[in-house]
């Protein structure tokens, strides 16, 4: 009889294997893998699909209407317009988009921030005639890495914030960005440089479908109250503590208000819910959900740190627990990466004696670096049809990107987080 834990580690590996192997579509894998798992015992229905209640599809549903108003109405390709002003080549607007995307990413939501720049990213390709694939993906990075500027940035940076306060310790508010800044600034240079060629260049980039929509007879106050809702859900995610409204509420608030008063209509309010990413996210929540409850994670990691020996250097245990973070995080979302590290380096960092905040910041920066799949992180999802990307155009772009952002985190935590002191 197999244990929960075996068949867990086995619908894991055929995950992956159709995930990589992509013959029948990413959202059908997810639906399979949870549907898998109910009926073999390890997870009852209800565990199966919460990933489907799940707060972060809520806000997904929220932010891809507010994107759609900014959309349909023209705004996006307004601003778009202004955005090109200042960037005259491909390069130039790679940079200035990575830098929009990675500092909004730090205070918002990083798939919210994604969610509302994709359209205007897929609204400048077609206004420009550049390559939409060659800026949509460097979003995607740009959203993971800016996802470390702030104790907000990404959910996995309060999981291990609140792991931290359990022992009386914790990060102050901009923490992250000692190791996170560094590397949203060379990971934007090394993308419009060396980077730039392995950016995919997919047929999306050809169809022209927004030039051809002429936005002239939509009335002025639509496309201006597109702009203000998002502004005003943006400052209430910013400050979601202070007024106590969760992001999620803030963005269901504002996408209410848009048909509400008309700026966009409910077909294109269904339009805009793009399913692939709401069934590829709730699926892939069931199995790790299944790896937490099941120890299967808890059984990669530990057999990891066993193979290493008793007298392994810090700098190798840091670097082991990095590396465990990265390879899980584009497997499952970077959030359950997290949720399933953090415990277990808490536990290491006690036994060996380490500092634990040196060990939370190794399991975080290492858990974003979700560049090489599109189901690591919901924004990589997200530009999978936009992009018209494959499952290898993430692992062509993203692995290089995953190096360089390696080497900066290998350089910067021994020096700012060292495990002894």
């Amino acid at each position: 009889m197999m244990t929960p834990t075996s068949i867990t580690l086995i619908i894991l590996l055929f995950a992956v294997v159709m995930f990589v192997w992509e013959r029948i579509p990413l959202a059908l894998t997810s639906m399979l893998v949870c549907v898998a798992l109910v009926l073999t015992g390890v997870l009852d229905a209800h565990e199966a699909f919460s990933g489907f209640i799940n707060k972060n599809v809520v806000l997904f549903v929220d932010m891809f209407i507010i994107g759609a108003a900014l959309f349909e109405t023209g705004m996006a390709k307004q601003i778009g317009g202004i955005v090109t002003k200042f960037a005259k080549t491909e390069k130039q607007l790679v940079v200035a988009t990575m830098t929009i995307t990675g500092l909004m990413s730090g205070l918002l939501s990083n798939t919210g921030t994604a969610a509302v720049l994709i359209p205007v990213v897929v609204g400048l390709a077609a206004k420009s005639g550049f390559s939409r694939s060659k800026l949509l993906m460097p979003v995607v990075f740009a959203a993971a890495m800016g996802g470390n500027l702030s104790l907000i940035g990404a959910p996995g940076n309060m999981i291990a914030q609140s792991a931290l306060e359990e022992v009386n310790l914790g990060f102050s508010f901009f923490e992250y960005a000692y190791v996170g800044l560094p590397m949203l600034i060379i990971g934007t240079l090394f993308i419009a440089t060396f980077g730039y060629k392995y950016l995919p260049n997919t047929n999306a980039s050809n169809k022209h479908e927004e030039d051809e929509i002429d936005y002239s007879h939509i009335p002025n106050w639509k496309k201006y109250t597109s702009l203000v809702v998002l502004t005003i859900t943006i400052l209430a995610m910013v400050f979601e503590k202070q007024i106590g409204i969760p992001l999620h509420i803030s963005g269901a608030i504002g996408a209410l208000i848009l048909p509400i008063f008309g700026v966009i209509n409910e077909q294109q309010v269904y339009r805009s819910i793009d399913m692939k990413t709401i069934f590829l996210f709730g699926g892939t929540l069931g199995l790790a959900q299944a790896m937490q409850k099941t120890g299967a994670g808890e059984q990669i990691a530990t057999s990891v740190l066993n193979s290493l020996g008793s007298h392994a250097s810090m700098f190798l245990i840091m670097f082991v627990i990095f590396m465990l973070a990265v390879v899980l995080t584009n497997f499952m979302s970077n959030t359950a990466t997290t949720a399933l590290l953090v415990p277990i380096g808490m536990s290491i960092s006690m036994s060996i004696g380490a500092d634990p905040r040196a060990v939370m910041m190794a399991v975080v920066i290492g858990g974003s670096l979700a560049y090489a799949t599109p189901i690591g992180m919901p924004a990589n999802a997200m530009v999978l049809g936009p992009g018209g990307f494959k499952f290898s155009d993430y692992m062509k772009s993203g692995l290089p990107l995953i190096v360089v952002s390696t080497i900066v985190s290998m350089i910067l935590l021994p020096i700012l987080y060292p495990f002894f002191h």
